[in-house]
């Protein structure tokens, strides 16, 4: 094997300029009904085929009639009209509306021809049988929704890059439209590598402990709009691990390797990665903590992903890193929330380095609210559990004094 390198930091957003630098995404695309498409990516623009609606309609109950038959009437003086019938909803009127005569129609209902108008239902009163006096005007088009008023032939129903709300599946239904073509979920592969881990299902001995980092980061691809793949365990045998990883490459868009990623003899990720494709490594150590020791590659135009094997190292990395990769296949997500909060300890920081720290919001007696740091090493993932959200220590700050006010980014 070849032997291990110390590794030169860089600050994170650096290290991804120079990983997208290298790498042009292919965003993949499927076809799927409209009605499972709630929440997917449109990858296309998509037109109405028709107008919509595709008749003249009425927006009320009431009569269809010719607005001029009611010019002038009013309470005192009505306009008396003859009532032809009533027309059935879903049906084609079969007769036209002439001089002096109304037909009944309800909401929806398709306007008959020679009526421009519809006086509600409320404004008129029978006569006789067939008969009605009609209390005020109505002018043409009143109470009508015209073919084509939602959506004309050939207009935009929803552009590409929307995620699509439930307005939307209503309004491609509407048209007529069954199928969309839709950004399919990138692929995130997980394989994590130890001899020390095990499935969470199994009894440990001495020694071991259960992978989590699959299932956190699983997680956090599922909850960022990705396909979680988890590819299991492999041990810390290079042969073995070369191997696995090269079955979990060729399953995914994004390869996660939650393994050895510093710079010990048996820590064997980066010469793995190097066997994937070229270029290979492209940056390893990042300018953070936790999660200086992470590998960041681009691998036969596929990012690849060292992360430490710690829990809370790789959850932190991995928050900062996957969903920048996944804003390229069209996976935007919204702005974190930030709360601003009065730091209840003073926090240090080395030059030349960024924190994230997991703090705690309290609120204290004049209602104003407190950030009080949670101390813990990067491998007790229950300093995230106990934590609101993480303290952001920017690159060359230093830190912050006690009573500082902060910002604290929630989970």
């Amino acid at each position: 094997m070849p032997s291990p390198e110390f590794f030169q930091v860089a600050p994170v957003a650096t290290a991804l300029e120079r990983l997208a630098s290298h790498w042009q995404p292919s965003a993949p695309v499927e076809t799927i009904a409209v009605s499972a498409a709630l929440q997917r990516m449109s990858a296309a623009a998509q037109h109405s085929p028709e107008p919509i609606p595709a008749f003249h309609k009425s927006a009320v109950d009431g009569y269809a009639l010719r607005a001029s038959d009611s010019f002038g009437a009013s309470a005192s003086l009505p306009a008396l009209l003859e009532v032809r019938g009533e027309l059935r909803m879903g049906e084609e009127p079969q007769q036209a509306v002439q001089p002096g005569q109304a037909l009944q129609i309800h909401t929806g209902g398709m306007l008959p021809a020679g009526a421009d108008a519809v006086v509600m239902l409320e404004y008129t009163q029978v006569a006789r049988a067939d008969e009605i006096e009609v209390l005020r005007a109505v002018a043409p088009g009143e109470h009508v929704i015209h073919a084509g008023e939602d959506m004309q032939a050939g207009g935009q129903i929803i552009p590409p890059g929307r995620r699509l709300r439930p307005q939307d599946i209503g309004g491609l239904l509407a048209a007529g439209i069954r199928e969309v073509s839709v950004l399919r979920a990138p692929r995130v592969a997980i394989l994590s590598c130890g001899d020390e881990l095990r499935p969470p299902s199994a009894e440990l001995r001495p020694g071991q402990v259960r992978d989590i980092n699959a299932y956190t980061l699983s997680a956090l691809a599922q909850a960022l709009g990705a396909q979680p793949l988890r590819h299991g365990i492999v041990a810390d045998d290079f042969a073995a691990y070369q191997q696995r990883a090269g079955v979990a490459f060729d399953s995914c868009d994004i390869l996660l390797l939650s393994a050895g990623s510093s710079v010990s003899a048996r820590d064997y990720t980066r010469d793995v990665i190097q066997g994937l494709g070229a270029p290979g490594v492209l940056q390893h150590g990042l300018a953070i903590k936790p999660g200086k020791p992470t590998v960041l590659a681009v691998c036969a135009n596929k990012p690849v992903i060292g992360l430490p094997g710690n829990p809370v190292s790789a959850f932190i990395v991995a928050r900062q890193v996957l969903p920048p990769l996944l804003a390229r296949y069209g996976l935007h997500t919204a702005p974190r929330t930030r709360l601003g909060a009065r730091l209840m300890q003073r926090v240090a920081s080395q030059t030349g380095r960024e924190d994230w720290l997991p703090v705690r919001l309290e609120t204290d007696r004049d209602g104003q609210r407190q950030a009080l740091p949670i101390r813990g090493k990067s491998n007790l993932i229950f300093t995230l559990i106990e934590a609101d959200g993480l303290l952001h220590i920017p690159l060359n700050s230093g830190g912050y004094d006690m009573h500082s006010a902060v910002e604290v980014e929630l989970f």
